[in-house]
Formats: structure tokens, sequence, C-alpha cells
């Protein structure tokens, strides 16, 4: 048997499904939990990456994509062909190149360092140049960037969604922790990347997960009470149990009893808006008597999830906005929007959009599964060649809007801050938008006026007839820390439970981290708490 494996680097984990080439059947899938590189986000990764040594996130890397390639369980050496996409920072890790001049914005500070940006146009290598194990004839697809900004997912986004073929303006985001958007005005496109952080996927939320067996990821009103839905083997959408949100009494059991483990990011959003509706949340104040918004098997929403996700809402909506704006548009005038990626294809899309993940203005919402997946199978089955990519790169011409460094998105994002972490009233939204000079957001459409189309049923597709598999991607850093006390105040300090000192000889410690669960270089509490300040992260090795 022939095997092909489509590969994709997100910023929050790796997937990958491994393809009979000859019957294009999907044979196995495997996802990791999280990324193996520590941090919730890309920023994190290249900081991590620039001090600890771009070798290191780069071992870290391969090591986890051999973990993932082992859990597929089929014959290695048989693999020909692997297609991998993700963004420029992912796939420069990838290969291990330079990545300092996606860091650096500047051409100043870049000649000063003598940075040469590398090629990043495609190629085609052999997987055991870069430390793929066990698979001695087979090539690896690198698809090419167009920009240091806009990498082989947002080339998959728009391939894959046709939204070039649009003759009315329209959007596509890529939902995920590092929210790559698309928007097209008569031929032309504007592009952004808002660094929404990993709440939407379900992290950095106090029982959330990735999309997973045993998520919950859906949640309905019903008359009478809340229906949960949790994801089966094939992350399938299953019904759970009816719950009463104030108390978590159960009032009704469904197929998928005593089945949730966690809550992944579309749970959340559904949880937030299903609770904003009833006036349960009254962002972030939940109003039950112990502050929680209770989910099925124990699963509850604290008021600091309500922040973290709410971040991340008002970064995608300050970047709609923004874009609009950098387009010479508004929000009236933008009336189609595609979603893609999981986050994008498994939440209810007019929840979304009540709250403000979708365009204000949109009328129309079509969802997509995993667009770089998708085109990372047709590279694998010869559908889109490597040549076509580089041809669609070469003639895409956009507009990047760097949101970080934009006035607006600054003004807008601390009026959506107030919103969701302040306690500002829904009500005072258009007025402060005033304060800054920004035109107000009309009233809310309708949610049954908005037409929905959802293309897939799995972000991942053929998952019906094999299970998929998860692993853990956590690779140990350690190393003895000089000077340690052993007082393990930095232990339990860490908000993700990654961190372990363990006494070794006299009046010795070594630190230990699971590098998937640490939050990295925008985190840092450990090393802050430590009394002695012996504690330094980056030195510890794998």
């Amino acid at each position: 048997m022939r095997y092909g494996i489509a590969l994709d680097l997100g910023t929050s984990g790796f997937r990958c499904q491994a393809i009979d080439i000859d019957s294009k059947k999907t044979v196995a899938t495997a996802v990791t939990e999280r990324h193996p590189i520590p941090g919730m986000n890309v920023i994190d990764h290249v900081n991590f990456a620039m001090k600890a040594g771009e070798d290191v996130a780069n071992g870290l890397m391969i090591g986890a994509i051999n973990n993932l390639f082992k859990e597929l369980n089929i014959d290695l050496p048989s693999v020909e062909v692997i297609a991998v996409c993700g963004n420029p920072f992912q796939l420069s890790l990838f290969q291990n190149i330079e990545i300092r001049d996606l860091a650096y914005a500047g051409k100043n500070m870049l000649k000063t360092l003598g940075v040469v940006s590398p090629p990043r146009m495609g190629d085609i290598i052999d997987a055991s140049s870069i430390g793929l194990l066990d698979m001695p004839d087979a090539k690896v697809i690198i698809p090419p960037s167009v920009t240091h900004e806009i990498g082989a997912d947002a080339i998959a986004m728009m391939m894959m969604t046709d939204i070039l073929e649009e003759t009315e303006p329209c959007i596509v985001v890529d939902y995920g922790t590092n929210a790559e958007m698309a928007l097209v005005k008569d031929g032309n496109i504007y592009t952004g990347s808002a660094a929404a952080g990993p709440a939407l996927e379900g992290q950095e939320i106090e029982r959330g997960m990735l999309a997973a067996p045993g998520a919950l990821s859906e949640v309905e009103i019903t008359d009478k009470g809340w229906r949960c839905y949790v994801l089966d083997d094939t992350l399938a959408a299953i019904e759970g149990d009816i719950i009463d949100p104030l108390t978590g009494n159960v009032i009704e059991e469904g197929p998928m009893h005593g089945k949730a483990i966690g809550i992944t990011g579309t749970g959340v959003i559904a949880a937030l808006s299903n609770g904003i509706k009833q006036g349960i949340i009254d962002q972030p104040t939940i109003k039950s008597e112990d502050g929680l918004l209770h989910l099925q098997d124990g699963i509850t929403i604290t008021s600091r999830d309500v922040e973290e996700a709410g971040k991340a809402i008002g970064a995608l909506r300050a970047g709609f906005l923004t874009l609009l704006d950098d387009a010479g548009l508004w929000v009236d005038d933008v009336k189609k929007a595609y979603m893609s990626g999981a986050s994008g294809l498994y939440v209810d899309a007019r929840k979304a959009k009540e709250i403000g993940m979708v365009t204000p203005g949109a009328t129309e919402i079509i969802q997509f599964g995993n667009t770089s997946i998708g085109m990372a199978r047709k590279l694998i089955f010869g559908e889109i060649s490597l040549d076509d990519l580089k041809d669609f790169a070469q003639k895409l011409k956009a507009t990047h809007c760097m949101f970080a460094t934009a006035p607006m998105f600054k003004d807008l994002y601390s009026v959506e801050y107030s919103l969701w972490c302040s306690g500002m009233p829904a009500s005072e939204y258009n007025n402060m938008l005033q304060i800054y000079g920004i035109k107000p957001i009309p009233e809310a459409i309708d949610p049954s006026q908005i037409k929905v189309t959802r293309l897939a049923v799995r972000d991942l597709p053929d998952t019906e007839d094999c299970k998929v598999h998860i692993i853990k991607t956590g690779t140990v850093l350690s190393g003895i820390v000089d000077g340690c006390i052993g007082c393990k105040k930095c232990s339990k300090e860490c908000p993700e439970r990654a961190l372990e000192i363990i006494p070794e000889g006299v009046s010795q410690y070594r630190a230990e981290i699971q590098s998937d669960r640490c939050a990295g270089t925008a985190c840092r509490r450990c090393e802050q708490a430590c009394p002695k300040s012996v504690l330094n992260t980056l030195k510890l090795t794998v």
C-alpha cells in the first residue's frame, strides 16, 4: 500500500491524516493535544525559539511529529509523500530556517542583525533531511508564502473557499489562536492577523480542551433547560444531558451522559451566547448563586473564562472593523462571511455572530472545515500541484494591515476590553466608538434572517470509520537550578501545572517542565514567584 500524510501545523496543535494514495481513503487520523513548543500563540513560540534556540524549538516540533506519525499505526516506510500546511512561523520552525525576519518588521533592524530572509516560495525536500524517521523514500511538499505575513494556511483559506470568485465584498476568517482574515473587494485583497489567543480553541479556559472525543462542543436552550452536546470518537456532536445552568442539576440524561471531560472553544461560545441572551451573564459576571455557569458532568464556566473568551472575541471584532475601514468599507457593506478552521466549523454560526465573532453586517455565513488539511490532501492526490500554489502566490496581490501597529485596532480593542473585562454595559458600546471618532455599529440583525450554509460535518474529513487518535506532545525540559531552595512556590504559581521541582542529591533541585503545557514567555509566573530569582526556564534543555 502507498501512503501519503496530510499534516496541519496549527498554532494550538498538530493534526495529520494517513491516506491510501490509490484509493484516496483515509486510513488513520491523529492529533496532538497541544503545540509542543511552550506558549499559547505564535508570538510565544517565536520568542521561545529566539531565546532558547531555534534548534531546540525545531527539535520539539520534529519530535512531536514523529510521535504523531507513529500513532497512525501504518507502515511508515511505505509513505511516499507528506504535504504540510501552516503559517510562515510554523513552517520556518518546521524546516529549521531563519525566523528573525518574521519576528522583526523593521528593515533597519534586520540589516543591523545581518538577517537575510530565506526563500519561502515552496519546496520539495526529503523527509529524512529534516529528521522525520522511518520514511526513507518520502518527500515533503512545503507550500509557498505570499509574504512573511501571508502563509500557506492563508493561501489554503483563500483557495479552498473560492472567495476570489466573489463579485461582492466578502470576508473569510480562519478561526484559531492566530486568526487570519482576508477581505475581498473588487478583486483587491486586504489581509490581517489577529492574535486572538487560545481561548476559542478551549485553552486558557479552566475546563477547556481542544476539539477531541469527550469535549463538550455545543449548548442549546430548550424549554426544559440547556441541552449539552459532546463529541464522540469520530468528532461528531452527540446529545448529552439537559442541565439547569444555574445549579448544574440534571433535568434529562442524554446518550453522552457521563462522557464529557472538558469543553472546547465552540462550547464556550455557545454557553456565553446563551448566558448573555438569558441574562445569566453580565460580562464578565455570572449571576448564579456560586458565580459559575453549570454544564453537564460538573463542567463549569467561570468569570475568568468569560474574560479570556471575551479578549479573543474582542480581538476578532476589532480586526474585522479595522480591515473594513482599511478597505474604505463599513459594516453594512460586507454581507457574506466565510468561517474556516475547527472553531469556524463546529461553532453555531448565529451564536458566534451574536457575540461578535463574525463581521457585524453579515447576512450569509458559509462554514468550511479545516482548509489546511483540505489543501494538503489535494497536494497528495495531485489535484493541486506545488507549481499551482507558486503561481497563485505570485499573482496574489494583497494589502496587509498590521493590527499591532494600527491605531484604529488599538482604539477598538480598548472598547472591546471595556465590554468584556471591565463591566461596561453593551448599551455604551457605540458611545465609546464615538469618543474615538469611529462610526457606530448598526443594530444587530435578527438571527433568523441570517442564512447559514455548513459545507462539512466534521473538521477533519473521513473520520467516520476510523477513530481519531490523540497524543500528548509534551517533551520534558529539565535542568538543575543552582540556588533553588526547594520551596516549590514556582510550581504552585504555574496556571497550567506544567512545572515540577524534584530533589536531586543534597540541597540540589531539578526543574522539569512539560513543554506543551507551559504558557511560555508571555507567562513566566514561575520565574516571578521564585524568592531567590534563580529559575530561568529558557536554560532548561530537552
